[in-house]
């Protein structure tokens, strides 16, 4: 199985999500966009598109590029997993809308999920400041009290949460300026740390419950016809 995964900082990685895929015969086409190039779609058996600083809504070229390549990977049959910026990308893409929420969701939450074979309660790392407002197409799966947290619109699937996400990621985060959003969240940036590195695997386990929902989701509805 090859699968496209398109990260959008260079500190990024599919992680657990990744792990999930592989154990299951994928193979790798990473890119990092913008500043590379989209993959083409030949070929492709499933696409991972992970969170941004962007926002969806930003005025920015390659966001416009970037939902584009989701619309040809939709009509060539491509289910993709979208992660965060991932998933609002998948929501305007197919019609919904994308709005900046009061105030940013950052932390482990429990969801409430309507399948939980599909997407498990959790808890999920939660690190977002947008939430998606789904398009009416879309059979949403999970949600809080702040923000959907899952939905699946044809072969994809849209999650709010970051379920690929490690101990060691979460710090390059830190590292790399999300100290201050942690903080302003009254969130204790150590404390977040070391959750994370103690829920590492049970998270683990999920996203593998996760990925497996994804593939179901993808072999649940038929590719278009060519």
């Amino acid at each position: 199985m090859r699968v496209a995964v398109i990260r959008h900082d260079d500190v990024d990685s599919a992680g657990f999500v990744g792990e999930a895929f592989e154990a299951r015969g994928a193979e790798f086409d990473v890119r990092v966009f913008p500043g590379g190039s989209l993959p083409a779609l030949d070929g492709v058996e499933h696409a991972i598109v992970l969170g941004s600083y962007s926002s969806v809504n930003d005025d920015d070229a390659w966001i416009a590029e970037e939902l584009d390549w989701l619309r040809r990977a939709d009509a060539a049959g491509v289910p993709v997993l979208g992660v965060c910026f991932g998933g609002q990308a998948l929501c305007a893409v197919f019609g919904g809308r994308v709005e900046k929420m009061d105030r940013e969701e950052i932390g482990w939450a429990v969801i409430d999920t309507s399948d939980a074979d599909l997407v498990p309660a959790g808890p999920w790392l939660e690190f977002h400041g947008d939430r998606c407002l789904p398009p009416p197409a879309a059979r949403v799966l999970a949600r809080n009290a702040i923000a959907v947290q899952a939905f699946s619109v044809g072969r994809h699937l849209a999650v709010q949460f970051h379920p690929e996400c490690d101990g060691a990621q979460l710090k390059r985060w830190l590292d790399g300026g999300d100290l201050r959003h942690v903080r302003s969240a009254g969130v204790n940036p150590d404390q977040l740390l070391a959750r994370t590195i103690r829920e590492e695997p049970a998270a683990r386990e999920r996203a593998d419950r996760l990925v497996a929902g994804a593939l179901r989701i993808a072999a649940a509805s038929p590719p278009p016809r060519t």
